[in-house]
């Protein structure tokens, strides 16, 4: 996901969408869910059927899943009917949870459908309105958990599913959704019926559906996968260009991560409150993310990052999403450095930097920050982007390449389709690399801060030697191989590597002749901030 410019849109989600629990609705582990829908242009509303297949992990008398109440009467769902075989069950929708009463009593591991009818007009998740030019669309907009503003689900990410959606439209739309067309259908009185079938197992947070009048266009496949565009008609021919950019994309991460978890990728102009939402297969768009001009290739390569991280291989709470928007981070400035060289990727890192060092003076928390409560948007800040994209640049220079693409290759085989902790990936990285990380994810992931330098050095004219001494000034002693550059008068320079372990650190190094100058870590491989003096 890309954080979008329009943050005033964000204060539409309020905190109560957020509650959560830990473990979340631990009786199911859902198993899929089928979604038959149905809109008009004459009005907002929504009338949906939902299937929801389930495998108990204990005996249980109810089950209940996350569905916005009515509260009011212009918004909100509610619960006309639930079925079970064709049996009226009973249910209660209360506190935004159908909590509905088994007629025979659950037993664990038992596997069992239940069918929700509902109607309403949602008042956030499925986004109804109109784009720039004045046409009526509609995009599903879930992360991190507002699915059940419109769909009754297991609105958590740790518990994913495979998911159909049958979207029943006014004729002159096109719909777009996770998974592959199985069907479609004219319907009397102009309607139309489509039928987008997923198998891969999806966290609710990326199920969409997108309804609008699209152009398509499909510019090709990669490994047998489609890859189509699906952009508003005034500016076809400018996101037609723009976003067969991911033809070039989809290769690098196949090649160096594994293969694509789904069987099709479309790239959609939409109406999302972000600047790109990773949606399974069916990525979302903000409207002026199309100009015409590829600039976009850095958006399209995160979101599709994302595929990989985030959507296969999920992280499995809110406080672990740096997993997911991190590597996304780090695998779009690998991406642009295959491409243009490691002078793009040192500027990105270089920027990336200032903002995590700005971040932390406002802000001191650790990556994986428990303390966002119920407030998931929080979490969508500079330490889950920037500076886990940091950390998986300083695992790989401390690695090495070879080692570092062996664990996120083993990560992602191991994860596909599943959920991981921070811990999962420490342990991947620990088996691959023969080496205890322990020192490593927990001073840059659980740590609420970066290491404060003040670094001075004199030179001796007599022995020849320059001294340096590095202070930290945190109050966690960080464990760090730092670099030295010394310059000298005639241009030339040399690079002095050591590995600083303690508060106050001391190393010496020959130099012919008194250095013009001491730089710190001039390939930019630490997150770090500092100043040099010279005594």
């Amino acid at each position: 996901m890309q954080k979008t410019i329009f943050t005033a849109l964000i204060l539409f989600v309020t905190a109560a969408a957020f509650a959560q629990k830990a473990p979340y609705n631990p009786a199911i582990d859902v198993q899929h869910y089928g979604f038959n829908l149905e809109i008009s242009d004459a009005n907002d509303s929504l009338f949906g059927r939902a299937t929801i297949t389930v495998r108990f992990t204990k005996p249980s008398d109810a089950v209940y899943f996350d569905l916005i109440n009515n509260t009011d009467t212009t918004r909100g769902m509610m619960v006309t009917g639930v079925k079970e075989k064709g049996k009226t069950l009973s249910f209660t929708h209360r506190g935004d949870v159908v909590t509905i009463r088994l007629d025979k009593n659950a037993l664990a591991n038992e596997v069992r459908a239940f069918e929700i009818s509902y109607k309403g007009v949602p008042a956030d998740g499925l986004i109804i309105s109109k784009n720039k030019w004045g046409s009526r669309t509609f995009f599903g907009d879930n992360w991190p958990n507002r699915a059940r503003n419109w769909l009754p689900c297991k609105d958590h990410l740790s518990d994913k599913a495979a998911v159909d959606f049958i979207v029943t439209a006014p004729d002159h739309y096109k719909v777009v959704a996770n998974g592959i067309k199985t069907g479609e259908k004219d319907l009397p009185g102009h309607l139309h019926q489509t039928h987008w079938k997923e198998e891969a197992p999806l966290p609710t947070k990326v199920m969409v559906i997108g309804v609008a009048d699209f152009a398509v266009d499909h510019p090709g496949a990669v490994d047998g996968i489609p890859v189509s565009s699906w952009i508003f008609p005034e500016v076809k021919e400018k996101g037609f260009r723009d976003y067969a950019q991911a033809l070039e994309i989809l290769p690098y991460f196949i090649k160096n991560v594994g293969p694509y978890a789904y069987k099709k990728l479309a790239n959609v102009q939409s109406k999302t409150i972000f600047g790109g939402m990773e949606n399974a297969g069916a990525i979302f768009y903000y409207e002026g993310s199309v100009t015409g001009t590829r600039k976009s290739e850095a958006l399209l390569a995160h979101e599709i990052a994302h595929q990989w991280f985030g959507d296969a291989a999920t992280e499995a709470d809110w406080p672990h999403i740096w997993l997911s928007e991190g590597f996304a981070t780090e695998m779009t400035h690998l991406y642009l450095e295959s491409r243009y060289g490691i002078d793009t990727l040192v500027k990105s890192l270089q920027t990336d930097r200032k903002a995590v060092i700005e971040f932390t003076k406002k802000k001191k928390v650790p990556v994986v920050d428990t303390s966002a409560g119920t407030n998931i948007m929080q979490l969508l800040n500079t330490n889950s982007y920037q500076k886990g994209g940091w950390v998986l640049h300083m695992l790989r220079r401390e690695l090495g390449d070879d080692v570092f693409w062996r664990s996120i290759r083993e990560y992602y085989a191991s994860f596909r389709n599943r959920n991981a902790y921070t811990k999962d990936l420490q342990n991947i990285f620990e088996k691959t690399s023969g080496k205890n990380l322990e020192v490593f994810f927990n001073q840059w992931l659980y740590q609420p801060e970066n290491p404060t330098l003040d670094v001075s050095w004199n030179y001796n004219e007599a022995t020849r030697m320059v001294s340096v001494t590095v202070e930290q000034k945190t109050a966690h002693t960080f464990v760090f191989p730092l670099e030295v550059e010394s310059r000298r008068a005639d241009g030339t320079s040399t690079i002095h590597q050591a590995r600083v372990d303690n508060r106050k650190w001391n190393f010496r190094f020959s130099s012919a002749t008194k250095p013009t100058g001491i730089r710190l870590d001039p390939n930019c491989n630490l997150l770090f901030e500092g100043s040099v003096t010279e005594k």
